[in-house]
C-alpha cells in the first residue's frame, strides 16, 4: 500500500469538513472493500491521499426500531448486528437474511451496511432485501440532507448518486403492514465467501382472505443494479397466493432479469434462478405473512 493520511472525526460536521476538502479522500467503515482496493490499487481505481474513518461518529451509528416511524439503520452498522437485531429479524426477516451472508464471520463483524450499498455491487446482498423492504437512504452533505429511495440511490456498478463531498448517514424502513411476510435468498457456488450468482428478495403483505394485497420482487445480480420486478408484482396483485400464481410470478420476473455472462453463471442459469428463487421467495413470504 501506498501512504496516506488517516482521520478519525468523532462528529459527523467533522468527517463532512474532511470529506469537501476536494482532494479525493475516501470514507472508512468496515475496510471490508476499500482495504482490498488500495491493497490491490486497480487500474480504475484512484487512490486516496487520505482516508477518513467513520467509526467513532455517533451519528452513524445504531439500530433503532418504533412502530410507528420504523426502523432506522445507521451507516456503520455491521452486517453481524443487522443479522443479529432480534427486531430486525422479527419484522424485516429478509434484511436480516440478507445481512448474514455477506462474506464469513469476520467479515460480518467489519462490514457494514453503508459500505455494502455505497461499493455498489450488482450482486451486494443487502440491497435486494432493502428495495423489498421500500427502504430509503438519508445522504447528508455541506447543502444539507436529502432522501433517496435506494433504487434511485444505486446508479450502476460501483456508482451511486452521492456527490464526492456527501455521506450516507442511515437507511431507514417503514413498519410492515400487519399479516405481512419477507425473505431473501442467493445462489452462490459456496456458503461463505462468495457473491451471489443470483439473490432474490420478497416482501408480501396479504388479506385476510389471502389475497395479495402488496407485493414487491427485487433481483440481484442480474442486471447492472439490483431492480424490481414491477410486472411480476402486477401479476399477484388482487390474486389468491396460491403455487399457481406465484409460478407464473416468477416466469415474469425472470422475464424481467437482464443478466451477464461471466465465470460464476451465463445469461441461461441466471435467468433459470431467478425464476426459481423467484417462486420459493414468494411461498416463504407468504407463509411468513400467514404466520407460518
Amino acid at each position: 500500500m501506498r501512504t496516506f493520511d488517516f482521520h478519525a472525526p468523532t462528529a459527523l460536521s467533522e468527517a463532512l469538513e474532511l470529506l469537501d476538502r476536494g482532494d479525493r479522500s475516501r470514507p472508512l467503515a468496515g475496510g471490508t472493500d476499500l482495504v482490498v482496493q488500495m491493497k490491490e490499487a486497480a487500474t480504475k481505481f484512484t487512490y486516496p491521499p487520505s482516508v477518513i474513518s467513520l467509526l467513532r461518529v455517533p451519528e452513524l451509528q445504531g439500530i433503532e426500531f418504533d412502530q410507528s416511524s420504523g426502523l432506522r439503520i445507521g451507516a456503520t452498522t455491521t452486517m453481524a448486528d443487522l443479522a443479529d437485531s432480534a427486531e430486525v429479524q422479527e419484522h424485516y426477516a429478509a434484511i436480516a437474511e440478507g445481512a448474514a451472508v455477506v462474506g464469513s464471520v469476520q467479515t460480518m463483524n467489519m462490514a457494514t451496511l453503508g459500505g455494502n450499498l455505497c461499493n455498489a455491487a450488482p450482486s451486494a446482498d443487502t440491497a435486494p432485501p432493502l428495495l423489498a423492504h421500500d427502504a430509503e437512504v438519508v445522504i447528508t452533505g455541506p447543502d444539507g440532507q436529502r432522501s433517496l429511495p435506494t433504487y434511485e440511490f444505486l446508479v450502476g456498478p460501483g456508482e451511486t448518486a452521492l456527490a464526492p463531498n456527501e455521506l450516507l448517514v442511515e437507511v431507514r424502513v417503514p413498519t410492515p403492514a400487519d399479516r405481512s411476510g419477507a425473505a431473501y435468498v442467493r445462489h452462490t457456488p459456496r456458503h461463505q465467501m462468495d457473491i451471489a450468482v443470483v439473490g432474490v428478495a420478497v416482501f408480501m403483505t396479504l388479506s385476510d382472505g389471502d389475497r395479495i394485497e402488496n407485493v414487491r420482487i427485487a433481483l440481484g445480480a442480474v442486471a447492472p443494479t439490483p431492480i424490481r420486478a414491477t410486472n411480476a408484482e402486477a401479476t399477484l396483485k388482487g390474486q389468491l397466493a396460491t403455487e399457481d400464481s406465484f409460478a407464473n410470478a416468477a416466469k415474469t420476473a425472470a422475464a424481467e432479469c437482464n443478466p451477464i455472462s461471466d465465470i460464476r453463471g451465463s445469461v441461461e442459469f441466471r435467468r433459470h434462478l431467478a425464476e426459481t428463487m423467484t417462486k420459493r421467495m414468494l411461498q416463504r413470504a407468504a407463509n411468513r405473512a400467514k404466520g407460518g
